[in-house]
């Protein structure tokens, strides 16, 4: 079991508009949580002074770009993200691409996404895919950690397999989770989610979760809350 701290297995997705707003629920939240997630909308509104104010605080950031774009463009843009004490960073892409951001590897762990949590069956289907989502994310997951990722990010309910057929040895980020035990979770634009407890136990490191804290009436509870379920899971595991 990797050995990584309880407040640092929730990744608090800082999705808004408003960098302001962002630095608030970094305040809010940092005596619980010291992992936070930057975004594409966050980011384009606030640019590097969204990640070094998280950084300068002394937490963790992960900068979810989800970078897809000619080798040489996606190599120089992971080089820009390991000058800022970035700790993980998320591509897409085919082989070349993969290359290309793993090919200066730093401390800075780079993570593959393998199918957005919004995609389900359906969604396969009309994009052209034969096979099963869990298929092509345990087939693009192989791909990448075989070119160096240090891990992928997946839905909780491919966590178990990709555990099953490849091993421990690289990390597992999963968002669409939705706090509560032995109840229906709300699925809202999320299509394939889990409760953090159910995630911890099919082999995720991190949870990935914005709205159900963000919305919630006291944030600081529902944080202790999710994080005894990953508590509870850890012990399942």
């Amino acid at each position: 079991m990797k050995q990584i701290p309880l407040d640092e297995r929730i990744i608090f997705a800082l999705d808004f508009a408003d960098p302001e707003i962002a630095g608030q629920w970094v305040r809010k939240l940092d005596s619980h949580v010291k992992f936070f997630k930057v975004g594409l909308q966050l980011f384009l509104a606030g640019w590097w002074h969204v990640v070094d104010d998280i950084v300068d605080r002394g937490n963790k950031v992960m900068v979810d770009l989800k970078f897809f774009d000619i080798p040489e463009t996606v190599h120089l843009a992971v080089q820009q993200l390991q000058k800022r004490n970035v700790t993980f960073s998320t591509i897409h892409g085919n082989r070349p691409i993969i290359e290309a951001a793993v090919a200066e590897k730093t401390a800075m762990k780079i993570l593959a996404v393998t199918v957005l949590t919004s995609f389900d069956e359906s969604d396969m289907i009309e994009m052209g895919f034969t096979g099963s989502v869990r298929d092509l994310v345990l087939i693009r997951a192989r791909k990448a950690l075989e070119l160096g990722c240090d891990g992928v990010v997946s839905s909780a309910l491919e966590a178990e397999p990709l555990r099953d057929e490849l091993g421990s040895n690289f990390l597992v980020v999963t968002p669409g989770i939705r706090p509560g035990l032995n109840r229906d979770v709300e699925k809202d634009d999320q299509k394939r989610v889990a409760t953090a407890q159910q995630a911890i136990i099919n082999g995720a490191d991190h949870v990935v979760i914005g709205r159900p804290i963000s919305t919630s009436n006291d944030p600081l509870g529902t944080v202790q809350t999710i994080q005894e379920e990953i508590a509870r899971g850890l012990e399942a595991s």
